[in-house]
């Protein structure tokens, strides 16, 4: 299943706002489409997990997979900037920051972002241009 995709595969909690924006966000910024979506509640993305032998119930953070490596947390999210490129790549120096002090900020942001930006009812549905983006 990973080894038929080309490129980063990025994983997010479906109900989450601040998910679904990220992901709309990452689409919009993605000019070469080389991300693959999939919510971390989908079977595709429930599957993806248990492949990569991670946890299936605990939705704290994206999950960027590529090349058979996962990266969370925050080093999910400084890979994300790099391969957007462009401007964004600046911000993939604080990958230098030690991963605890980076990930402590991801997790401060990630236990609030419910109270913060809210939680959906149901997880995005993409529009048919952005549904070629997403795994099924």
């Amino acid at each position: 299943m990973i080894e038929d995709v080309e490129g980063p595969i990025l994983l997010f909690d479906g109900v989450c706002n601040l998910c679904n924006q990220t992901v709309q966000f990452v689409i919009r910024c993605d000019k070469k489409e080389a991300f693959k979506f999939a919510s971390l509640q989908s079977t595709t993305g429930q599957n993806l997990l248990e492949m990569m032998h991670m946890p299936t119930s605990h939705f704290d953070s994206i999950v960027m997979i590529e090349k058979n490596h996962v990266f969370t947390k925050s080093t999910a999210a400084l890979k994300v900037c790099k391969r957007l490129g462009g401007f964004w790549v600046i911000l993939y120096p604080f990958i230098l920051i030690p991963k605890p002090l980076r990930d402590a900020v991801y997790h401060f942001v990630a236990k609030n972002r419910y109270k913060w930006f809210g939680k959906a009812d149901q997880c995005m549905i993409p529009t048919p241009e952005m549904k070629k983006r997403f795994l099924s």
